[in-house]
């Protein structure tokens, strides 16, 4: 009994819980998941095979009509053009962030926050606003005289891929922040002291102690991309479907929800792939 007791302070004063006290603490939010997002979803992949009778006509439909298939490789292309960009823009953002300090810090921390604390659909009617035929951008360029009538800016994929970027962009600044901001600062002291540039120091030191949260801002932010639906019909119009547009059109308008399980099941064995094939990736790229 004195030992078991030993061993329960031990482990509370590690800050440890027994299996039983977490599967406890952690049953609420099993059940919530399990309710909210695997019931569903099960559900729905289900209906897709099972309409009554078992069938795979709504999983070959996909296959051969060549139309699906090139709504899920736009959906897929525009996921990693978004990663992208988002990656190159935020990656900055998140640097200055780690390195700043006081209100300098808070002020930039800020302009991260709080657009990610407005609605998406805010934001999405504001790239309307700008780049609608009498929005800002073309009142702006035809006012200068660089051009004579309005661009077609809006219903476009550059402007799906733009304010994509910019609904999504927090997801990638925050990891890549507290990533940059555990990393010691005097390793890169050290690397200066041995003779590296800030240049090299960067590339030796910093970025690759950074894949972590590299890692998991990409990740976000591809399958958020995979899965938007908001901005890409708002700013994409009918000619730039993506994958969850579709699925809203087939559920809410065609009524076919089994057709609409299937393009559920697709893109989520997409997902699970593509985001296998990038941690795999990432473990290579930390071994070399």
């Amino acid at each position: 009994m004195a030992n078991a007791t030993v061993a329960a302070t031990d482990r509370a004063t590690a800050g440890q819980l027994s299996r039983p006290a977490s599967l406890t603490l952690a049953l609420p939010l099993i059940l919530l998941l399990g309710l909210a997002f695997l019931l569903p979803v099960a559900k729905l992949l289900w209906g897709s095979v099972f309409t009554p009778s078992p069938t795979a006509e709504n999983y070959l439909r996909i296959v051969q009509e060549p139309i699906f298939l090139k709504i899920l490789l736009r959906t897929v292309q525009t996921a990693a053009v978004v990663t992208c960009l988002a990656f190159v823009l935020g990656y900055p953002v998140a640097l200055v962030m780690s390195k700043l300090g006081g209100r300098a810090a808070m002020l930039v921390a800020a302009c991260v926050l709080i657009p990610l604390w407005t609605s998406v659909l805010v934001r999405s009617y504001a790239w309307i606003v700008l780049l609608q035929r009498t929005g800002v951008v073309n009142s702006t360029l035809m006012s200068w005289g660089v051009i004579n009538e309005p661009l077609k800016l809006i219903y476009t994929e550059g402007a799906v891929i733009v304010a994509m970027t910019h609904v999504l962009m927090p997801y990638m600044i925050l990891p890549i922040f507290s990533s940059l901001r555990s990393i010691p600062p005097e390793l890169d002291r050290a690397a200066r002291n041995l003779g590296a540039g800030p240049w090299t120091s960067f590339i030796a030191v910093t970025l690759p102690l950074s894949l972590p949260g590299i890692y998991a801002g990409s990740i976000m932010v591809f399958i958020l991309a995979l899965g938007f639906y908001v901005t890409p019909a708002l700013v994409g119009g009918p000619q730039n479907l993506t994958i969850a547009t579709l699925i809203g059109q087939q559920t809410t308008e065609l009524l076919n929800w089994p057709f609409a399980g299937a393009l559920a099941g697709v893109l989520l064995v997409v997902t699970l792939g593509l985001v296998g094939l990038f941690r795999r990736f990432l473990r290579f790229g930390k071994g070399a």
